[in-house]
């Protein structure tokens, strides 16, 4: 609980301090909008009438601004720089800290995104089945602290390597092809669907989209949850490990 709370403080605290750039979270916004858009045009394209392809690239759309993880920004650079030294120092774990600053920028997100959603919403006409809605709401929490671990474990190849960053750009390019923004899972052959959603990179981005847009079945929503919940218990068990290893190998600049 302790945690839970300094995550807070420390959302509160960077929520205040980006305002202070609210002009180019606008322009992340807009970056982080275009890959929904772009498949909810090329798919609906496809299909014209098909109400499950207008519900889930505009559930994905929200997904991705309520998920972005920019670890590649706030945790390498520290590494690189010295200053996560500073993070070590004070009394609270480094976690909460650059959790807080996550929770923050997703709700910038969000929030700025509001308007992006809503002219989607009214322009395709998408209207959502309150009960599915519902249920895909768990599994954008899930989706979230997914991308989250995966994105902060990457991220700490800072330790080892300059090319941290590119790390980071290269899942999120894997989170873009296996997710179901390139492609829907449920739109793909059968064997290649079912593999797809054993992987952990499916449940940060086209769980909940697929959830709301009613293309799974209730056994499918329940193996899915089950999957995603050992997945993100592993993946918070290699970021733990991957953490441990990388404070015992760094030294700061100066140090």
């Amino acid at each position: 609980m302790n945690v839970l709370r300094l995550t807070a403080v420390g959302a509160w605290r960077s929520s205040l301090e980006q305002w202070s750039w609210r002009s180019f979270m606008i322009t992340l916004v807009l970056n982080q909008a275009i890959g929904p858009l772009v498949g909810l045009l090329v798919w609906t394209a496809v299909d014209p009438t098909s109400r499950p392809i207008r519900v889930y690239f505009f559930i994905l759309l929200a997904v991705q601004l309520l998920t972005v993880s920019y670890e590649d920004h706030t945790l390498c650079a520290s590494i690189f720089d010295g200053t996560i030294t500073n993070r070590l120092m004070l009394p609270q774990p480094v976690i909460a800290d650059l959790a807080g600053t996550n929770v923050a920028l997703r709700f910038w997100h969000t929030l700025f995104g509001l308007p992006i959603l809503t002219i989607v919403g009214v322009a395709v006409g998408v209207h959502i089945h309150p009960l599915y809605l519902l249920i895909a709401v768990p599994a954008v929490v899930i989706a979230g602290a997914l991308r989250f671990v995966f994105t902060i474990t990457l991220a700490m190849s800072a330790f080892w390597t300059q090319r941290a960053t590119a790390m980071v750009a290269l899942g999120n390019t894997v989170i873009a092809l296996l997710g179901g923004l390139a492609a829907p899972l449920f739109l793909l052959p059968g064997q290649v669907s079912s593999i797809g959603r054993l992987l952990p990179i499916w449940p940060m981005l086209g769980l909940p989209a697929e959830i709301a847009a009613g293309t799974l079945s209730a056994h499918q929503v329940v193996t899915a949850y089950i999957t995603a919940v050992i997945w993100l218990v592993l993946l918070t068990a290699a970021a733990a490990l991957v953490w441990r290893r990388g404070l015992h190998t760094f030294t700061a600049v100066g140090a």
